[in-house]
């Protein structure tokens, strides 16, 4: 299936704030066999703590926001915080996405040069070692309770993308539209750089688009390729980490608006 339904979309999944960055929604992308994921269920984004009452109060409503998942590390929540987010009417589950439940918490252990990585082999690691985290995200996301909910790291690219491109395997959506959707950061990328190279957990990021920001659709569809080589696709591999057939079809029920 051709890229262009992802990109097509993408000016009405932007939602736009004062002090954060790439949000969207990840309703509306095309879903094999029929229909598009739902709007308004399920938001990505990069990280929250600088949002201002303005941004907050959109996020509460009318997104009506209820859960935010966060993949950042504990050390990262530790220094960063959640600015306003932490005395909302809001359920904060802290989620985090890493190589290993033993890895070290420190932020540089996630990528030691952040000048040089292979992304699709980081992104690899990050789904080994956090089997469990993402589990229960999506548990989250299939108690109606929940909905809606935001998903974030730093960035809103690394750990965010891999628990994007897991949901929405899940949800039926083809490989190259998982991987523009992935790349639409590209249009965000400079911003993000800009605010995350202020804050202490981040500083020393190389230029937008180059290292660890470095942002392509072959780095997702080549994790993707490597998913259904080694585990037979998204919803294979959450079953083999102990999410239920039932469950799985309830995600689906919540992810996707049929035809």
């Amino acid at each position: 299936m051709p890229t262009d339904p992802a990109a097509a979309m993408a000016v009405s999944r932007w939602i736009d704030f004062a002090e954060i960055d790439n949000v969207r929604d990840l309703g509306g992308l095309p879903v094999t066999g029929g229909g598009t994921t739902r709007y308004g269920v399920v938001f990505r984004s990069s990280t929250l703590q600088q949002a201002t009452p303005a941004d907050l109060g959109q996020l509460l409503e009318p997104l009506g926001l209820r859960t935010i998942i966060d993949l950042r590390l504990p050390d990262e929540v530790e220094r960063e915080g959640y600015g306003l987010f932490a005395d909302a009417a809001v359920h904060i589950a802290n989620l985090p996405i890493r190589k290993s439940p033993q890895s070290s918490l420190a932020a540089r252990d996630l990528v030691p040069d952040k000048t040089r990585v292979d992304l699709t082999d980081l992104y690899g690691q990050l789904l080994a070692g956090s089997g469990e985290h993402i589990v229960a995200a999506v548990r989250l996301i299939i108690d109606p309770e929940r909905r809606s909910l935001l998903f974030h790291c730093a960035a809103g690219k690394d750990r965010t993308g891999v628990l994007a491109a897991i949901l929405l395997d899940v949800a039926g959506v083809p490989a190259e539209v998982i991987a523009a959707d992935y790349a639409l950061t590209n249009e965000r990328m400079q911003r993000v750089r800009d605010r995350l190279d202020a804050l202490p957990s981040y500083a020393g990021l190389p230029q937008a688009n180059t290292g660890i920001l470095a942002i392509t659709p072959q780095v997702m569809l080549g994790f993707l390729e490597n998913l259904y080589a080694d585990h037979g696709g998204a919803a294979k591999w959450l079953l083999a980490n102990g999410l239920s057939e039932d469950e799985l079809e309830s995600f689906r029920a919540a992810m996707v608006e049929p035809a």
